[in-house]
């Protein structure tokens, strides 16, 4: 694959990140960059395919977090078909009830704040993403929205004291 198509492609996945998950969200991209049977999976959200589905959890999602943003923390890397991305973000739920997660849900505006990492791959093909397939920080995130326990202090200054030895 040349230079240019792998350029392509990474435009292709910054233009996503910036207008998908950016904010403000601009969700006339769902059907400009995404295949129209495209897949987004996350393990928060599960796998969701088609620009209808994919536009109903975004909407509700935003709706739910209306300062929810996320962005890229490194320069995206492409191989082939293929672009990864290692991404930030979060926000606070001060909107509707929220049940689109795995365990639990939430009561309307929670005021709860969730700030997470992930990294994300997405296939190219002939200019649209077909699939973008991520792994993200839902342990913390779910933690964070009191759906899950924390770790005891005990686990977590363990590894802190031997990393600072």
């Amino acid at each position: 694959m040349s230079q240019n198509k792998l350029e392509e492609n990474k435009a292709i996945v910054e233009r996503w990140f910036k207008a998908f998950w950016g904010s403000p969200a601009d969700l006339s991209v769902i059907e400009e960059l995404l295949a129209p049977n495209g897949l987004v999976h996350y393990p928060m959200h599960g796998p969701i395919r088609g620009h209808q589905a994919v536009r109903k959890m975004m909407t509700e999602f935003r709706e739910a977090f209306p300062d929810l943003n996320f962005w890229g923390t490194s320069p995206l890397i492409a191989e082939g078909d293929y672009v990864v991305g290692r991404w930030d973000g979060g926000g606070t739920h001060t909107g509707p009830a929220f049940s689109d997660l795995p365990v639990g849900s939430l009561p309307e505006a929670s005021g709860k704040k969730i700030r997470f990492t992930g990294t994300s791959v997405f296939r190219i093909e002939n200019g649209k993403i077909v699939e973008e397939i991520g792994e993200e920080g839902a342990l913390v995130a779910l933690q964070q929205l009191d759906l899950l326990e924390k770790p005891n202090e005990s686990y977590l200054e363990k590894y802190k004291d031997e990393a600072a030895a």
